[in-house]
Parts: C-alpha cells; structure tokens; sequence
C-alpha cells in the first residue's frame, strides 16, 4: 500500500474521545506509534514514530540520572531459578507472572532460566563482588531494558503489555537516611520529569499489601486518565536490608564492623507515553509535549505554480534557521494536498505547523498553528525564532496547567467507600490504618487504595491538615487515604 492510500485509510477513521477505549485504540493505530499485529498477544512491534517518542522520553530520564549521578548498565535477560529463589517475598510476588525458559535447544537445563520480570535478583549477586567498602558507596545504577510478565488482564498498548520497555535505577546505601535521601531524590526526578510530559502526577505511600514484593514500603506515581481511572507510572521503593541479608550485599564500615547495605529502587516503563496519549489526545489525534516531541515543529510549503522552486527554497532557510537554535523541525514537501499533511501531522500530534505560502511570503511572515487548541497565528519572518519558542513554551505551560486542572477538579472528599464507587475519578476517604478497614474500603467501594500522599516541595495533590475519623469503623484521628479504580 502506498503512502497516499494509508493516508486515505487514516482519514477515514473518525475519533471519538468520549469512548476511551475505543479512541485510544484507534489512535495508537491511526497515529502509526505500535503495530498491535505480532503473533504474541501484548508484545507489541514499536514502529518508527512512537519508537522515536519513546527514545525521546528515555533521553529526558537518562539526562535525569547523569544529573543525579548515575550511572548506565546493561545485564543479561536471563536469571537463574536459584538466585530468583533468594528472596521469598519477591517471588512470591512475581511466581505468577515470569516466564521460564527450561531447555536449551533439545537437552534440559540444570537450573531453569527466566526471563527478567524486574531485575533484582539479576543485579545483586553482582552487587555482592562490586561493594566492597564505605568507599564504594554510594552504588546508584540504572538500565533501560526490556521486562517480561505474563499478564492475563486484557492489553493494551503501553498501558498493559506483557513486553514492557522499563527504566529501572538500583542504588545502594550505607544507611536507612541516605537511602531515605535516595527516595525524595527519585521523587524531585519525577516532578521535572512530569513537566516534560505536561502530565501532573500524585505520589502515594503505598498500603503494605500493596507494595512491591520484598520492599519495606512503596511510593506510587499515578496519574488521572480520561476514563476516570488512575494509571501508575512509576514507583520508588525503600528496600532497607531486605535484599541485601538475602545476597550478602556487605560493606566494611570505617569502623572495621562489615554491615548490609541499605538499597532502592525506582521503575517507569512505556506507560509514560500511553499517559501522555490519553491525557492530552483528543477527536484529531495524539497531541505531543514540546519537550518531548520528536519534531517540535512541522514545517509545511504551500506550493503554488511557478514559485514552487521559490517557495521550496525560503521554506529550506527556515528549516536550517530553527535548526541551527536547537529546535526539532520537520519540513514535509511530499507530493500531495496540502489539507492531507495538515491532517496527517495533526494526528501524530507536532506541537506546531508552520505554513509558508506565497501570501506569507509577500507578508514576510510565517503562519503557526497551535496543535493544542488550533489557534492560528502570523509570526513575522524577522521574530521567527523568538516567536517560535515563546509559542512552544506556552503550550507546555497551557497543556500542563489544562491536565492539573482536570486531576484537582476529580478529587473529591467521601465520607463511605460506597461514595467512591460513585465518583469519576479519585474519593479522598478517612481511614483509620487498620488492614482489615483498608479492604473493606477496596471491596466496597470496588476501588483500589492509592495510599497516603507522601509529601513533596512543589506536589499538585496536598493534604490541608485535618484528621478525619475512619470511613469504615469510625475511629477519629485517622489519615487520608487516596482511592479510585486503577488501568
């Protein structure tokens, strides 16, 4: 099929965002970011657009982690059954979801492999030869990689796959306070990380039958999608010395006394893209951060007559102009109708369009298109920079302030579970700490408890400083707990 027909396909899909489902569905598809068609359900192909998205997203994390002084690694896929067996709590909480790996071509292996669901228990016989004193600590790594996990819910893509592209940091600590450290560090990541995904998020102490398998707690990262329902995007964990007694992960103290180490984690995965696609996207298609776009700007010649040449060669001065400042521009002169590239880019979701006409340059001017709310705009050709950029800041300023309005306005304060089976969004509900009120909560209210906010400088979700009473058993002086049905 030529790139003519496809376009026609595309144009003959009508969106509709009102149906979620449905919508992001069809907009992954239409705007070309995963093919959905290989043979293993939920292992998706990414194709070259949403590949370079992704590519983009994980550029901002890995300029993230050199900021903060990590350091880059890679290990194998494969983990052995014996070292995954070491730590009872984590894979009682992964034994249903990893894949194992049992013969290597026709003989049967000694010790069955899996493939890596996470990678702890990859990582830390390693972690066992590389520290050796307080000189080596600080330890703080991170991989890119991907995970496995047989997920038996329904997919969807990079909400719910079963091969999940995974940023993981692993860190180890002298003491309980500098991983404590660790932790609020991993969080302030995430806060400028979410400004360059204009998605605002709320962090949650986890409940303790919520948090990750061997963790001594969790801190979840969690957004509010147009379906009402939260979508974790992250998760911290604060591990004490749990892994560490399990792998002999020692140090030799300046007092001469060998201690276990203290150790984090931090998680993300491609969920951040299928975040910004359902919380900024609307009827026309995916609408993409500035920050993040893989092409800031799309820069389309109006060709006309015998100034084609004319017009192709001005519109080339303005490509190299952007260029040269840094900024992402694809220019697309391909042989079809102008109103056919307006549609095609609107649906991938380019922050800006510029077009160069005649007329425009008659005017000495170029006329921009917000992607966001479509709002058009003549920049004269002498403030073209200045005016380009101060176009895309204030779009990651509108599309960042737009979604924080939307995730203040869906908290609501219950006063029963049974309200938060009621609410779009997230029910603020008292609780008094016990488990057993806590599941009652979930079961009534058929929710999910996020947990308690933890506490961050410049959070979008904060507490006001009142105690309620429990919702379920009435007893004062309790905490707020954040709940809401979960992708």
């Amino acid at each position: 099929m030529g790139n003519k027909d496809a376009l026609a396909d595309k144009m003959k899909v009508k969106l509709d965002k009102s149906d979620f489902g449905e919508w992001y569905n069809q907009v992954v598809e239409v705007a070309g970011l995963c093919d959905k068609r290989y043979p293993i359900k939920g292992m998706n192909v990414w194709t070259p657009y949403g590949w370079k998205i992704m590519r983009s997203i994980d550029t901002e994390i890995r300029s993230e982690m050199d900021r903060t002084g990590h350091d880059e690694v890679c290990f194998p896929l494969l983990i052995p059954k014996t070292e995954f067996q070491k730590e009872a709590d984590h894979i009682k909480g992964f034994d249903a979801e990893v894949y194992w790996v049992t013969h290597g071509g026709l003989n049967e292996l000694d010790v069955p492999m899996l493939l890596r669901p996470t990678s702890e228990t990859a990582m830390y016989p390693m972690f066992n030869l590389w520290i050796r004193s307080h000189a080596d600590l600080p330890l703080k790594t991170f991989q890119i990689v991907n995970t496995f996990r047989y997920e038996t819910k329904m997919t969807r893509a990079f909400i719910r796959v079963r091969e999940i592209h995974f940023f993981e940091a692993h860190t180890c600590h002298a003491t309980f306070e500098d991983a404590e450290a660790q932790i609020r560090e991993d969080v302030e990541i995430m806060q400028r990380l979410s400004k360059a995904l204009c998605i605002p998020v709320m962090y949650t102490k986890r409940p303790d039958w919520d948090k990750f398998a061997g963790a001594d707690y969790t801190v979840g990262i969690d957004c509010l999608m147009p379906s009402g329902r939260t979508l974790q995007l992250g998760s911290a964990h604060q591990y004490r010395e749990n892994f560490s007694k399990a792998y002999d992960i020692k140090y030799e103290a300046e007092d001469g006394e060998h201690r276990n180490v203290h150790q984090t984690t931090y998680g993300m995965s491609e969920r951040l893209l299928g975040a910004i696609i359902g919380i900024h996207g609307d009827d026309r298609g995916v609408v993409l951060p500035p920050g993040l776009a893989p092409f800031q700007i799309v820069l389309i010649p109006i060709l006309a007559g015998k100034d084609k040449q004319m017009i192709l060669n001005e519109a080339e001065k303005v490509r190299e102009e952007l260029e040269s400042f840094g900024l992402r521009v694809k220019m697309d002169d391909r042989d079809i109708r102008p109103g056919s590239k307006f549609y095609d880019w609107e649906i991938k979701g380019v922050p800006v369009r510029l077009e160069l006409g005649p007329k425009d340059i008659e005017k000495e001017s170029v006329m921009s298109v917000r992607r966001d709310n479509g709002e058009k705009m003549p920049i004269p050709r002498e403030e073209l920079l200045r005016g380009v950029r101060g176009l895309l800041d204030r779009i990651s300023s509108d599309m960042i302030s737009r979604a924080q309005k939307v995730l203040l306005d869906n908290i609501r304060e219950g006063a029963s579970p049974e309200d938060a089976a009621e609410t779009f969004g997230i029910t603020r509900l008292g609780w008094c700490g016990s488990e057993d009120c806590g599941h009652q909560v979930e079961d009534r209210g058929d929710v999910s408890i996020l947990g308690t906010l933890y506490e961050v400088d410049g959070a979008v979700v904060r507490e006001d400083g009142k105690n309620p009473a429990c919702c379920v058993c009435g007893k004062p002086d309790g905490q707020w707990i954040y709940v809401s049905r979960t992708h």
